[in-house]
Order: C-alpha cells, then structure tokens, then sequence
C-alpha cells in the first residue's frame, strides 16, 4: 500500500521526479521525462507496480529527513537503538540535452554515522505504467554488482550492491559501518544502446548541490516565510523543464481529489493558466530569462491556426493527451479510474488567453525585451479571444458539465484586452487599439450588469453561487480589494465555501462540475484568501490563515493540491505548482501590508 501523500518527498533533475516515501521506497519514477510512462508505480497501487526501497533491517528504525539547504538532496537520517546512518537521495542535473536523452539517474549514497546498520533493498521494476515485466539479467562482478532490466524501449541499470531474484522482485542487503559510504545507482537508458559507464557519485552529488544551491541564492525575498517561500520556488523551478521551458502543474497523475473517488487526473501536463501563474511568482522573484524561455516554448507549442488553441500541452508542445484508463492500476488506495492524458486539453477555457497575456505583459514590465515573434503571437491570441467573446466555457475548474459564462472567465477576457491597450499606450507597440479598448469596455459593462447579483460577485452568470476564483479579481486589477462587492463576495466565501476554515473551490453538491463525489479544500484557494485579508487590512487573520496553510506542508516543505481537514490529510497531484505559486504570492502580499501605514 502507498504512503499517505504528505510522506512522500521530491526528487528532481529539472527533467522528470521521483516521489520518495518515509520509509525509503521511490514508488514514482517516470522516465526519461517527467510525462513519460512510470518505472516506479506503487503510489498507484503497491509494490507489485514497481518501486525501489532502501531502509534498516531493524523494523523500528525510525527516520527524520531534510533537504540539504536549498537543494532537492533528500537526506533521510535512520537511527536505530545501537546505530546511525544517512541516505543522501538525489538526481543528478545534466545540463547536456545530448546526454539527457541517453541517460538518466538516481543515486543513493548509504552513509554510516555511529555504530553498524544493515539495510535492505527491494526492487520491482515495472516499465510502461506496470503494463510490462522487464526481462533482467545479471551483468556485474561480485566487487561489482549490476543488474540490467529491458523492456520495450526502455532499460536500467542498477548498480552498488547485490540483488538476487525472489518472487518477481529483486532484494538484497548492504551493511555500512561508522564513516563508510555505499554508493547505489539507478541509470536509465534507451534499450538499444549499450549499458551506459557509472557515474562519480562524489563529483554528481557536489555539482548538483552546487546547481540547485546557485538558483536558490538568486532568489528575491526579505519578507515574512522566506524558508516556505525559497522552498515552494525551487519546487517550481523543480517542475520547468530543462530543454523545452514546459512548466509542469505537478509531478505526478491520478492522486485522487477524495480517497475513493473518479476525480483522479493526470497533472504532469504544461497548462497555460498554470504556467502562466507560475512565471508570475518566478518574475516577481528576480527570474526574467524563465519568462524568455516560456515566451518561446508557448511560441512553438501554439504554432499555426489560433483556432486550434488549447488550454494544455505536453512538456515539449505535444497536443495529443488523450484522456484514457489504465485498468492494470488500481490507483491510490483504490482511487479509481486512474487516468493517463487529460480530457480538459479539448476544452474551452476562456479565462487562459487572458493569464497568458496578463503574464507576458508582466514579463514586459520587468524588462524582457521583445523577440521577432512575441508580439505578433500575443496579437494572435488576442484575435482568438475576441472571436470567442460570445462563447461560453468550461471555466478555471475545467467542469465537465455544461459550460457557462463564468464571471472569472469574462474578467480574465477583459485582463487580456486591457492588458493589449496598455501594450500600445505605454509601450508603442502596434495594434487595433481601438478594437481592444471597446471590447475590454464592453465586457466591464457586462459583469458590472451580469456578473454581479445582490450586491456580490457570482459565480457565472444566472446564478446566486459564489466560488474561489471570484478572489482572483483584484490580483488582475479588476477591481480593488476593498470594492464593496468583493468585501461581499468575501462574506459569501466565508459562510458557504469554508465549513472548517479553509477554502473550497465552489460548492459540488450544485452539479456545476458534472462529477459525482465532492473533494478537499483547495489550497491555492485558501492562499489567495490570505492575500485578500491582507490587502483589507485584515491583518491577524490574514497570519493566522497564512500560518494554518503552510502549517500544512509536509516535513519537506511540499503541498498537495488539496487537503481533507476532517482527515488531516493532503489530498490530490503532489507537489502542486498552483499551490506553491499562491503561496509565494500570498507571502509577497503580507510583506507588502506589513510595509504599509496602517
């Protein structure tokens, strides 16, 4: 059986992730690319999916973990009633695309602290989503064990320690000693080549200490949660891809939104709303070149017919993410269907063009200069926005019931047309000025009249419901924080959206989503109800909010999607982009009240 999800720690090569248990078992592992089909499965099942454990013998050694500093090199410490010992987890960066397409790695180092330890090792491979039983064989020395697994296109190669062959997995122990080191490695490679040559574990793990170190020292913030903040940066920083500038909405798939239930989806997907999002949070921190290398993925990824728009790609551009069911797992503590692909990437979701281009013109503000291409791909994208203008959508929460004109949506359309005005007034670029102004003025109008019923902000037009992207209005410079219908706004959240003190989405039970089941609290939601207290002068409970939430990050700094507080536990895809970026904004929005006169 799986760890709760809140056990589980990141590894990252800025490439693909593994999620590694507290008991020491990698039980996600996709590669060679964080999108392709999984090597370690049992976060979707157990271990007869595929995972690889290294812990004590001792069934009550007990464990404590931590990064080392700003890095993604998990250190989890085992102590045992006579001994003490460290594994050091870390993924080597490989700044060479060339080499990153032969190989790819995980290293374990086995380090002895005090006395002697013996630990033992369990490995199950299982390639393509566990639909393939490798064929393995021994290829090593008795000084120098390897053992070698192919299936299809894909191989590995383990090395370190002996493994023999029981039940359809592999085990094996290793004994360590005060002051010995025992390097074990994990390479992956095409089945084709031959067995790649082992790295220098010593030289990997400094340098990639060294790297991520480096981009976490570049990191601007002096204001309150700066641990939370660098960490939930780096976890985003984790989540970009080297070669391509696709930024992922998290590490992995299926992880259900309520244990038991169908909202299990595939999150290791580019969406323009997230990474749009998150270039905000890395911009405002003093990272313009990601800006650059997103402008010019989202360059390629939306290449032809703006028609053909979709609000998700794959890492490298791919539009094909078909929806569909893998029945050969049985998903996260039965939560299933578990879903490959993502059946919202056919969707309309109006509000995207919109965060697309309220980013870039931020991009723009922190001086990104302007390539050949870049404004005439944002006048493109301004074009299939105002030939949708009438068209209702799928909103910010990709419903799957019937579309609507959500009042989010209308606003973001309204975000991408001012934003267009402000690109010609104040920028001298060229542009049908005029057409944007009257568009951007004509959707004012109509939610001023639509969007807005007994004084407070609704959820779409026609109805009296309220849901949490309604918080985003002023962070878009809709209106302002203290507008009497966003205070109102407020107060509906408040007494219908957080039954225990945290912010859902919107209400399940109305049918608006066509799913059956209901799901946690959204934690991004409830970060930007931190930055509208704040912004209000609400200021304790803006803290007190603030202080809960990341109350609510595991012992590494990580947080879910979302959180069951009846269950006290993180539910849905882990670590989730969209709710470290609204952290880090929530953070900046408590620096900048506390500088202000009050």
């Amino acid at each position: 059986m799986a760890a709760r999800i809140e056990d589980y720690a990141l590894l990252s090569n800025c490439r693909t992730a593994a999620l590694i248990s507290t008991a020491g078992s990698v039980d996600w592992l996709c590669l060679p690319r964080l999108d392709s089909p999984s090597v370690f499965g049992a976060i979707l099942g157990d271990e007869a999916h595929g995972r690889w454990q290294v812990r004590p013998q001792d069934p009550d050694a007990v464990a404590t973990r931590r990064y080392d500093g700003d890095t993604f090199v998990l250190i989890t410490r085992w102590e045992t009633a006579d001994a003490v010992a460290e594994v050091h987890d870390f993924m080597p960066i490989g700044l060479d695309p060339d080499v990153a397409i032969r190989r790819t790695d995980l290293l374990r180092r086995v380090i002895g602290i005090q006395g002697r330890m013996t630990f033992e090792q369990r490995l199950s491979i299982r390639f393509d989503y566990s639909r393939v039983m490798p064929w393995v064989r021994q290829t090593g020395t008795d000084t120098e064990p390897c053992l070698v697994a192919m299936g299809g296109p894909d191989a590995v190669a383990v090395r370190g320690a002996a493994l023999e062959a029981v039940d359809h997995q592999h085990r094996g122990e290793l004994k360590v000693r005060a002051g010995q080191v025992r390097d074990l490695q994990l390479t992956w490679f095409p089945s084709h080549r031959d067995v790649p040559e082992p790295l220098d574990a010593e030289a990997e793990i400094d340098r990639t200490k060294d790297w991520w170190q480096s981009w976490a020292d570049r990191i601007a913030h002096d204001g309150p949660r700066r641990g939370d903040v660098v960490r939930s940066l780096l976890i985003l920083r984790a989540l970009s891809n080297h070669e391509t500038g696709g930024i992922a909405a998290a590490a992995t798939m299926a992880l259900p939104e309520e244990i038991g239930g169908e909202r299990n989806w595939d999150y290791r997907y580019v969406w323009l709303r997230d990474a749009a999002l998150t270039l905000e949070a890395l911009l405002d921190h003093g990272f313009v070149q990601v800006a650059g290398d997103w402008r010019e993925w989202l360059l390629r990824a939306v290449a032809g017919d703006p028609a053909d728009l979709q609000i998700m790609y794959g890492l490298a551009g791919e539009r094909d993410l078909v929806e569909r069911v893998l029945p050969e797992l049985p998903g996260y503590e039965k939560s299933a269907p578990v879903r490959l692909g993502n059946g919202a990437a056919a969707q309309y979701q109006a509000d995207v063009v919109g965060e697309v281009i309220v980013t870039l013109s931020a991009a723009r503000a922190a001086g990104l200069t302007e390539s050949e291409f870049s404004w005439p791909l944002e006048r493109q994208l301004l074009r299939f926005a105002s030939e949708q203008i009438e068209r209702p959508d799928q909103g910010l929460w990709e419903i799957r019931g019937e579309p609507h004109l959500f009042t989010h949506s209308r606003v973001m359309m309204w975000a991408a047309f001012d934003r267009a005005v402000r690109a010609v007034e104040d920028y001298g670029l060229d542009g049908q000025v005029d057409r944007w102004r009257g568009l951007r003025d004509r959707l004012r109008t109509e939610i001023d009249r639509d969007g807005v019923v007994d004084g407070h902000f609704v959820q779409y037009y026609g109805t009296t419901e309220v849901d949490a992207s309604l918080l985003l209005l002023p962070q878009v410079g809709y209106c302002a924080p203290d507008d009497p219908r966003m205070l109102a706004t407020v107060e509906h959240i408040e007494q219908t959206l957080m039954p225990d003190g945290l912010v859902r989405r919107y209400r399940t039970g109305t049918g608006v989503d066509g799913l059956s089941g209901s799901e946690g609290a959204f934690l991004a939601c409830s970060f930007w109800l931190v930055e509208q207290y704040a912004t209000t002068g609400r200021h304790q409970e803006a803290h007190d909010l603030m202080d809960r939430l990341c109350g609510l990050a595991n012992d590494v700094g990580m947080l879910s999607e979302e959180y069951d507080p009846v269950a006290g536990r993180q539910l849905g895809n882990t670590p989730q982009a969209f709710s470290h970026l609204a952290l880090v904004r929530a953070a900046d929005a408590l620096a900048e009240a506390a500088q202000r006169p009050r």
